[in-house]
């Protein structure tokens, strides 16, 4: 890991034009449980596998609720995406006391992204080595930004981050035409989908690993926010019932059709 003394703090660029300790930042995020973030133009969904660290803890908490109209979902170190959430809680509650609204989902990305850029500026610092994925709706619908250690945020349709995140990243590309018009449910199994095609053969979705985190615009006639809704543990049993049922029914269809060509 050693390169020629440039990684020794975040404000020296090699002569390449790199700067390695955000380079080691995004590598934490590489190596935390997959997160998967979807949005349509009605609805935006955030799942993530948990891990536990040994058998004896408990799974470590994925998605945090940060708002009535927002919430995040982390890879990478737990500790830094507490330190960033809380920032993010208290910037939603003085938007509240002084202009009396919900703050706007770009401009709170905006800031938590200008709070990371700052850390590789600084010799005494070192930049946040956490990946967020941050879905919320506000006056102009739902939104999905990205959040990466070097300070950059986007705006996404579908994303995912973590290990082995690409298999789901894969199945995202796959069904971005879907997304747009999907419904709150059809959002939802998506989500689940593309964490499943994320896991290793000896591992499956269940109630104990597999948070969802949804929130929207009702679709009642009247434009009324949805708040931000947090599925885990036995809640979330009905939804990789239906997500899963669903992939398997279409798996089977799929093998079947192809059994047919075979035999013609």
């Amino acid at each position: 890991m050693f390169r020629n003394n440039y990684d020794n703090d975040a404000v020296t660029f090699s002569p390449q034009g790199r700067i390695f300790q955000v380079e080691y930042a995004s590598e934490a995020v590489k190596q935390g449980s997959v997160v998967v973030g979807v949005a349509s133009t009605t609805h935006t969904v955030l799942v993530a596998l948990k891990r536990n660290a040994e058998d004896l803890s408990s799974y470590q908490k994925k998605i945090i609720g940060i708002d009535e109209h927002f919430g995040l979902a982390l890879a990478g170190l737990a500790s830094d995406a507490r330190v960033l959430s809380n920032f993010m809680k208290r910037q939603a509650l003085a938007s509240k006391m002084t202009y009396g609204r919900p703050i706007p989902l770009e401009r709170i990305v905006q800031q938590i992204g200008d709070r990371a850029q700052t850390s590789t500026q600084v010799y005494t610092k070192r930049p946040y080595g956490v990946g967020l994925l941050v879905a919320g709706v506000d006056e102009t619908g739902p939104h999905l930004f990205e959040f990466q250690p070097s300070g950059m945020t986007q705006e996404m349709v579908a994303c995912a981050i973590g290990a082995r995140s690409q298999m789901a990243r894969t199945y995202l590309e796959r069904h971005l035409d879907e997304f747009a018009g999907a419904g709150r449910e059809e959002l939802i199994k998506h989500g689940l989908r593309a964490l499943k095609e994320s896991l290793s053969q000896d591992r499956e979705l269940t109630i104990e690993n597999t948070s969802v985190g949804i929130t929207g615009v009702a679709t009642d006639g009247k434009r009324k926010i949805e708040s931000f809704k947090l599925y885990d543990g036995p809640e979330i049993g009905p939804l990789l019932e239906a997500a899963l049922e669903t992939s398997e029914s279409a798996a089977g269809t799929a093998q079947g059709a192809e059994s047919m060509e075979l035999d013609t």
